[in-house]
Parts: structure tokens; sequence; C-alpha cells
């Protein structure tokens, strides 16, 4: 756990003040951490810039554009130094990305489990615009001894169990980065990155876990070995128990998930005809289908709308009937195209990652 505790600056107040006036569900306020409310998911291929959550390990760090610098240093025949106006002029690329914290959903885990108790609004989309990772390697030129890229954050403060205080850092193999097509992004949905997303620049990795997306980026690093800090190999790992031994495997590509948009929970419905609709999306593969059900009835295929996005969610939609007065439940479940589903219960594990169980949303009929 993060253990935060200096008074916050204007910058951190900022934020914190931006995220109250979009609605957001504030969890915690220092570090900052908000969660988009379900109603505010519907409506669009992307989530508004205001209405996208925020997830925060320490305090919202002010940088000036002016004077910040991205290096890129290590086992590289050219060490880079680059200013926004360098990373301006090269090819530019942008990509509609769902991403989606590791802890999403975390209220559902029984017995429960520490960190942020998130219910289902951990999760956006926003089309990213910025450099491929790729051509800032290529241009430092990567020496054969180059194992892993590590990215460091200006983002800093203690964590529970260490004295010093630690950046914020994670690494990718090459491979991840081939596989991902991961982007230097330094604008949100067609505007400038703000900046409790980053600002001014961010790393987007498509199909995994916001984690992996590190924020407020100032340097990268080309490893000869593999990276072993405290948000690499400490945290955002799952922990399971099989035969009677703990296996451990790093949290990397989204699960597959379809969420109930319409009707919220508590709604009232009136008998006749009804329409459920929602989002669903998976880091491994698009998603295939997405079957529905109103209380016991057998399940049913809703239409999938709109094209099909490689990183980003998609839109369903259920026209169905309810005539039966009282209380009752409609649940949705999600299929990719490499055949993964939904479980009926969240897989337990001690961090509380990856609970993608099916969404049940219980309304009343009169």
């Amino acid at each position: 756990m993060t253990n935060d505790k200096a008074a916050p600056t204007p910058t951190q107040l900022l934020a914190h003040q931006q995220a109250i006036d979009a609605g957001l569900l504030v969890h915690r306020t220092h570090p900052l951490n908000a969660e988009t409310p379900i109603q505010a998911l519907t409506g669009g291929e992307v989530t508004s810039t205001d209405h996208f959550y925020v997830r925060n390990h320490f305090s919202v760090p002010g940088l000036d554009s002016a004077d910040w610098r991205l290096t890129v240093s290590g086992r590289v025949e050219h060490q880079l130094t680059l200013n926004l106006d360098d990373l301006y002029k090269m090819r530019s690329h942008s990509e509609i990305v769902t991403m989606e914290c590791a802890g999403n959903n975390r209220v559902a885990f029984d017995p429960q489990v520490p960190g942020e108790q998130w219910r289902l609004g951990a999760v956006s989309t926003a089309e990213w615009t910025g450099v491929p990772l790729v051509d800032v390697l290529d241009r430092a030129k990567l020496t054969p001894a180059a194992r892993e890229v590590l990215f460091r954050g200006a983002d800093r403060g203690h964590v529970d169990g260490r004295s010093e205080t630690i950046r914020f850092e994670r690494s990718l193999g090459l491979h991840d980065i081939e596989d991902t097509g991961a982007l230097l992004a330094y604008k949100m949905n067609g505007g400038p990155l703000p900046l409790q997303h980053g600002y001014p620049l961010r790393l987007i990795v498509p199909g995994w876990y916001g984690v992996a997306s590190v924020k407020w980026l100032t340097a990268i690093e080309i490893l000869d070995h593999a990276f072993d800090g405290h948000f690499q190999t400490e945290l955002y790992r799952y922990v399971w128990l099989r035969d009677g031994h703990a296996v451990t495997e790093p949290v990397r590509q989204l699960r597959v998930r379809a969420v109930i948009t319409e009707p919220s929970y508590g709604q009232t419905l009136t008998r006749g005809d009804v329409s459920i609709r929602g989002l669903a999306w998976s880091g491994i593969a698009p998603i295939a289908g997405v079957r529905v059900r109103m209380g016991r009835r057998p399940w049913k295929s809703a239409h999938l709308r709109g094209q099909p996005q490689r990183h980003g969610w998609r839109w369903w939609e259920l026209s169905t009937r309810v005539d039966e007065p009282g209380t009752t439940t409609v649940q949705a479940r999600a299929t990719d195209l490499a055949g993964r589903a939904q479980p009926d219960q969240p897989e337990w594990n001690p961090f509380g990652y990856g609970g993608n169980s099916v969404h049940t949303v219980s309304i009343g009929v009169v």
C-alpha cells in the first residue's frame, strides 16, 4: 500500500476539485483516486475527458512543459534527451484504447481484500495521440544486450515496508512493446493531456491493465536484466493457491468483461418492452458476443453495436419483454474471440485483481 502523507499541493488540490466538479466518485483525495459513475460511461465511443477515471499511487506532480525532458538511456547506442517539440515533429498515431484498473470491481471479493474498494467505474475509453514507442527506441538504437524497457514517472512517495522514497516505475519486455503497439501519448480525446492523466507525456499500453501505462513519464531506460521494482514484483501480481502451493503471475492483459449501463441498479421498470444496454471489452481478443439473462429465464444473445475496436470497448443491446411484477435481476456475460468468458464469481486473490465476474443488477418491475 502507498503511504503518501505529505500535505497536498495546489496542483493536487486542483486535480481533486476537477474530479469533484465532474461528478466522479472519489475514493481517496490524497493520492487522488476516483471512478466514473456507470451512467457517465454511456453515450459514445470514448469517455469524455472530464469523466475519465483517475488512479494514482502517489501525489499528482506539477510539471512545467517548458522544462520537461524525456531521457532515453541504458543499453542504447544513442542516448536521447527529448522535449515536447521533438516529439511533435515525429510520426504521430492515434488509437482508441479502453483502460481499466486491475482492481476494478474489487468490492465484489468475498472475503474482502485491501486496496481501493472500486465498484465498476475504474474503467474508461479515450482516443490517445502520440509517438509510437518503437520510433523512439529505433532512434536510440538498442544494443544486443537489451532485454526490458523501464518507464519512470515523475510521481514519487513512500510505500508500506520501505523507508526510502520511490518513483512509480514499470517495465515491458521487448516483445510486449512490439505486440501491443505502445504509444507515448501527449493528447487525449484530441486535446492536451490533462494534468491528472499524465501531462505532459504518458505511456499507453493497449490491451493491458492501466498500471502499465505510466503517467508523467520522464525517463526510459533500456535494461539488460529483468526489472524487480516495487510495482513490478511486489504489487500487481496474481497470487493463486494451486494444489496447496502459492502460484504467482503478473497482471497483464485486460480480462473479458461486460457491464450493464441500463437499467441501473435499483431502477424500477414498467412492464412491457424494455432495452438492456451495456459495454464489453477484453485485452486478449475482440468481443465475440454478450449474453443477457432476466431473472431465471434462458440466456439471450445481445446485439453488438458499432464497429469492433481492437483495443476499445463494444456497445451491446438486447430488446426484450418483462411482464411479471416484482423484483428480479439482469445479468450480462461477455465472451471474446479467444474463447474466454466471465466467471460467475471473481477468482479470489489477496490483492483483488482481475475480478471480472458476471455483472448482476437488481431491478424492480411494476
